[in-house]
């Protein structure tokens, strides 16, 4: 649980950056998904969880990342 609650942590701080790095960039990259079709932005939600999934077998069940 320790651990599921650290990478929550961890999540979160990532997801943080950007917008305390700058808030106007980010305000005008979410202008430009509000146009986007959502087919594409569904497509793009598919790819970024097929990799998170592949990062996360390959760290768990590979030597690749030591």
């Amino acid at each position: 649980m320790k651990f599921l609650i650290a990478l929550i942590g961890l999540v979160l701080v990532l997801e943080g950056l950007p917008w305390a790095a700058s808030p106007e960039l980010m305000q005008e990259w979410l202008k430009r998904m509000t146009v986007m079709p959502p087919s594409v932005l569904r497509i793009v939600g598919i790819l970024t969880m097929a990799t998170g999934l592949l990062l996360c077998y390959l760290a768990q069940r590979t030597t690749l990342f030591g």
